[in-house]
């Protein structure tokens, strides 16, 4: 999930290759760049990731009981093509769309999952689920694009769309093959390199490569979750080591606990996996380790989580805070999934983070407006209660210059 996603992956060798150079500006400050869009969470170029961390961002808050503002949720709906499929972006929501929009799996996907997690989207999730199932390959799986090759990040992110959409993935077939058909054809066996392991694709040779990527997407989806699991272990293994097992021909259950027993050996040593780039130094993979709390925390409960969480909380914020609003969601969802608070992590509060990359959210539920002000806010409830004196003046327009400008 760290921009895993095959069309932001040009997104993703940025950040990593840019890793030792400070973070991007604030474009809000810049008059030479480009206005974003109201509603958008973060603040950098949102060609690639747009939809992905929208969705990532809003379902994050869902999660811990945050209500996004309205005009981040219209803006998520406004990238919707009239076909119900998503784009990574679209810089001109009000055009139709045409064969010059890009849509794909993926953001279609994310967005299903954020906007069924919100409710009252019900006509806008089942268009999204109606496109997601036209354009599923005849081996069960999806591709990035419509067409393209089944991959297993894909058909993850897609399982748990439909899903969240009230849908039973392994009813989603096509010339006989389900979702999970296509995801347990992608998963190495217990002998050898990579056991366990799931691949992202074959190679040209169909060969089956172990990717710790793919892997952490396929534990997750092969247990019937999405990208904001239930916390709490699911699988065969659920309250001990997970291992690898050959048996014939793998259940979903069965391929998820070989997955998780292939990544827990992967973070065993340091608690984190590594990115390796052609020409760079290998560095951590903090988004592809957050993942991976994920699916171990999902498939073999919380205990089996704890070595790589305890090490993105010592590690991360400084990753978090460059990458912007999908890496805080990346982190919420597995401080969610191993039993953590989110409030608390490693001594951040990153739904307080989170919600600070985008619009001001609504009151928590449960709570009233002042609530919730006091809990996100770090200047606390009188600041909160000028505020709303000072727009009663009718000079609100810059307390909106001030908000824009403290985004990230």
């Amino acid at each position: 999930m760290n921009f895993r996603r095959s069309a932001a992956a040009l997104a993703a060798a940025v950040a990593v290759i840019g890793s030792a150079v400070p973070a991007a500006a604030d474009t809000s400050a810049d008059p030479s760049s480009p206005a974003l869009p109201a509603g958008l969470y973060g603040t950098t170029d949102p060609q690639y990731d747009g939809v992905w961390r929208q969705s990532l961002a809003l379902l994050a808050q869902h999660t811990v009981g945050v209500r996004p503002a309205a005009e981040g949720v219209d803006w998520l709906v406004g990238q919707q093509c009239a076909d119900g499929s998503f784009a990574a972006y679209r810089a001109e929501p009000g055009k139709a769309c045409d064969a010059k929009v890009m849509a794909d799996t993926n953001s279609t996907a994310a967005a299903v999952q954020a906007l069924a997690a919100l409710g009252g989207h019900d006509t806008a999730t089942g268009k999204a689920v109606s496109w997601l199932k036209s354009v599923q390959n005849k081996d069960g799986g999806w591709g990035y694009t419509p067409g393209g090759p089944t991959d297993a990040n894909s058909t993850s992110v897609v399982i748990g769309a439909l899903a969240a959409a009230g849908q039973k993935p392994q009813s989603v077939v096509k010339d006989g093959k389900s979702p999970y058909d296509a995801l347990l054809a992608l998963a190495l066996p217990c002998s050898g390199d990579g056991a366990g392991a799931f691949a992202f694709q074959p190679d040209k040779k169909g060969k089956l490569d172990a990717n710790a990527d793919a892997t952490a997407a396929a534990v997750v989806a092969a247990l019937g979750q999405g990208l904001a699991p239930e916390a709490g272990g699911k699988g065969k293994d659920a309250g001990g080591a997970a291992r690898c097992e050959d048996s014939g021909k793998p259940s979903p259950d069965r391929a998820a606990a070989n997955g998780a027993s292939y990544l827990a050996q992967a973070v065993a040593k340091d608690g984190h996996l590594t990115s390796s780039l052609p020409g760079a130094t290998d560095k951590p993979d903090f988004g592809n380790t957050a993942d991976t709390v994920v699916a171990l925390a999902v498939q073999g409960g919380s205990a089996q989580a704890q070595k790589p969480l305890k090490w993105l909380e010592e590690n991360s914020e400084a990753w978090a805070k460059q990458s912007g609003p999908a890496a805080y969601a990346q982190l919420v969802f597995a401080a969610r999934a191993a039993g953590t608070d989110p409030r608390d992590f490693g001594g951040v509060d990153l739904i307080q983070r989170l919600n600070a990359t985008g619009p001001a959210p609504q009151a928590a539920e449960g709570k009233d407006a002042t609530d919730s002000a006091k809990s996100d806010s770090p200047f606390g409830l009188w600041w909160t209660i000028g505020v709303f004196a000072v727009a009663g003046v009718g000079i609100g327009f810059l307390l909106s210059g001030r908000k824009k400008q403290g985004q990230s």
